[in-house]
């Protein structure tokens, strides 16, 4: 039982790697989808990890970084967003509906364009987990340093902007600095970690892990906390899935924080059920 819980880790370098690199972008991830999951941000979030994929293929194409990509296809998402918003009478839902489709749209197009591209559209969309190098976990720790770095010194912006954008106005932080700061870092945290788990599931370990710790937790630190340990956790399990019973690495780590959330979910809505004493009559 226990080499069946160690053995693939201690005995693979590629497995270890995997572990470590998916270890810091849960880290990464507990903190920028923390203040997503406070803020509301779900659907930007979403629209951001699709919306990066016309510049990591034109990078691809081109023969540049993916990272590059990714980051030009997330400023065009920000800015575009920002915008329409400042510039029409539509909600920034609306705009980011807009952009997300049609960035969307046009990262099919450039990839139906390219007749080798589908084994580079497989990793940017699902990632190479098992396959990340030591120096590609340098990166990711570097990234993961500077967004909790990020974090920390706006930390108290970014709560008044969660809880009360009229408040932290009022306390003289400006509401669409600190909007755009948070949108910069959810982007960053995408764009860093696209690599490792791909476009498609960064978001998932964006909102499973922050959505289950703040099912759990009341403070911000708290919340971070879990969120990284369960997703450092579904790490761990969904390697240890698709290594027994050879299945999707990326895919299976997101199911398992999916089915993490869920079982918290439940749990805590039959706690206070369970809690309640039993009532009965009293002799007069």
């Amino acid at each position: 039982m226990f080499d069946a819980l160690i053995a693939p880790f201690s005995d693979n370098l590629f497995m270890t790697q995997a572990l470590t690199a998916g270890i810091l972008v849960s880290v990464a991830c507990a903190v920028a989808g923390t203040f997503m999951v406070l803020r509301g941000l779900a659907f930007i979030g979403d629209a951001l990890a699709h919306g990066v994929l016309p510049g990591i293929a034109l990078a691809v194409i081109m023969g540049f970084s993916g990272i590059i990509g990714a980051a030009i296809g997330a400023a065009v998402m920000i800015g575009g967003v920002s915008l329409i918003t400042r510039r029409s009478r539509l909600s920034s839902d609306t705009a980011i509906g807009l952009l997300f489709v049609g960035m969307l749209a046009l990262g099919v197009v450039i990839v139906s364009q390219s007749s080798s591209f589908s084994g580079d559209l497989t990793r940017i969309l699902f990632g190479e987990l098992l396959g990340t190098s030591w120096s590609d976990i340098l990166l990711q720790f570097i990234a993961t340093l500077i967004i909790a770095l990020v974090a920390f010194i706006f930390a108290r912006g970014f709560l008044l902007l969660a809880f009360d954008p009229e408040q932290a106005q009022v306390a003289g932080f400006s509401s669409g600095l600190y909007h755009n700061i948070m949108l910069i870092m959810i982007a960053a945290t995408i764009i860093i970690s696209f690599q490792t788990v791909g476009t498609l599931l960064v978001f998932g370990l964006l909102i499973a892990p922050a959505g289950a710790g703040a099912l759990i937790a009341r403070r911000i630190g708290a919340m971070m906390a879990w969120a990284a340990l369960f997703g450092s956790l579904s790490m761990y399990i969904g390697l240890l899935l698709s290594y027994h019973f050879n299945l999707a690495a990326g895919a299976s780590v997101i199911l398992v924080a999916t089915l993490i959330f869920f079982t918290v979910f439940i749990v805590k809505n039959l706690k206070p059920r369970a809690a309640l004493p039993e009532t009965g009559g009293h002799d007069g």
